[in-house]
């Protein structure tokens, strides 16, 4: 089997935010076969993401033998090195490493959960993102709850994070999982402060709460707070994720498979973080991409919800009851109608 044509596009989604998220969004990469197999995976980057998928990846893959994933990626990593490593390069890099798995699947008549070593239909616990603590009346029954405080997340704000965080507590009862984001808003002082605050409401992990780039002050928090700490949403490759992994800056591991390097580097980061006994809770890992990795490889999983604002991806699985699962369809498992999706201008 050889490649035949590598194409990307970004189509539009219903409600998708007015910010970076769309203007950079997700794009879906298509490889096509000469044995009449197309493989689809989603990236992101937006017009720049579809640019690296369009030339120097396709003219990289182009008659090349899709079953060689592996040696693939690292060629791929190589080609955009000089401007890559980190950002939209690796974004785009993602969603044909993707297409190639959803190939491979397609080629053996496997979902790919089965060529990762696990079985499909497995139920895995999810947990939903809100934005406020009003969010939560709204919401369906999960495992758990992450109340994202990006909006409200200055240091000088502290009390009002607090009263939210126990708010947020009392609203879903003492069983439920409860999670905080500060989407890289706060600083050392305040996030120790915060978390001796906060530690009484059984917070699972805050997450992200210094840039991604600060390891110094990751090494103070390991050190001081008294709540876990999550992140890795905005880090790219499983290089970028070996410090954290080696120095254990923290707890909880959160890849985005759309962005990390795809699945090649997520099975990667799985493997490095179960030697280092950390935990790996993808972003947005009710997302097929990282729920078919989360239930063949994770001990302890757990799926975030995802994007909804992705209506354009079809043959996603429903959460029912706080519970998701794979299906047994072969790669994995998504439908795409090329012909009638509206595409982002």
């Amino acid at each position: 089997m050889q490649i035949t044509d590598i194409r990307a596009i970004q189509p539009a989604g219903n409600n998708s935010p007015p910010d970076w998220r769309t203007s950079l969004g997700q794009i879906l990469v298509a490889i096509d076969t000469d044995a009449g197999i197309t493989g689809y995976g989603v990236g992101g980057g937006g017009l720049a993401g579809q640019h690296v998928v369009k030339t120097v990846l396709r003219d990289l893959l182009l008659g090349r033998n899709p079953e060689e994933i592996s040696q693939l990626w690292g060629e791929m990593y190589q080609a955009t090195l000089a401007f890559g490593r980190k950002g939209i390069a690796i974004m785009a890099l993602s969603g044909v490493d993707l297409a190639l798995w959803d190939l491979q699947g397609k080629r053996e008549q496997q979902p790919v959960v089965e060529l990762l070593g696990g079985t499909p239909e497995i139920k895995i616990p999810t947990y939903h993102t809100v934005w406020s603590t009003e969010d939560l009346t709204a919401t369906g029954e999960h495992a758990g709850y992450k109340l994202h405080l990006g909006k409200v997340a200055a240091p000088e704000q502290r009390d009002l994070m607090v009263a939210s965080i126990e708010q947020a507590r009392n609203r879903i009862g003492n069983s439920p999982l409860l999670m905080v984001d500060a989407w890289m808003k706060w600083d050392i002082e305040s996030t120790i402060s915060i978390s001796q605050a906060i530690k009484p409401f059984q917070i699972e992990w805050i997450e992200e709460p210094l840039s991604p780039d600060d390891l110094a002050g990751y090494a103070v928090l390991k050190e001081k707070t008294e709540v876990p700490i999550a992140g890795g949403e905005h880090e790219f490759t499983s290089e970028a994720f070996r410090p954290l992994i080696e120095q254990k800056l923290h707890t909880v591991l959160q890849p985005d498979v759309n962005w990390c390097g795809g699945l090649t580097e997520l099975i990667r980061i799985y493997t490095m973080a179960k030697e280092a006994g950390l935990r790996v809770c993808p972003h947005r890992g009710c997302e097929i991409w990282a729920l078919h990795a989360i239930t063949a490889l994770d001990s302890q999983p757990l799926a975030e919800t995802g994007r909804p604002w992705m209506t354009w991806v079809k043959g996603q699985p429903d959460i029912r009851q706080g519970m998701i699962e794979v299906s047994d369809r072969p790669g994995f498992g998504l439908l795409f109608d090329e012909h009638h999706l509206q595409l982002v201008n």
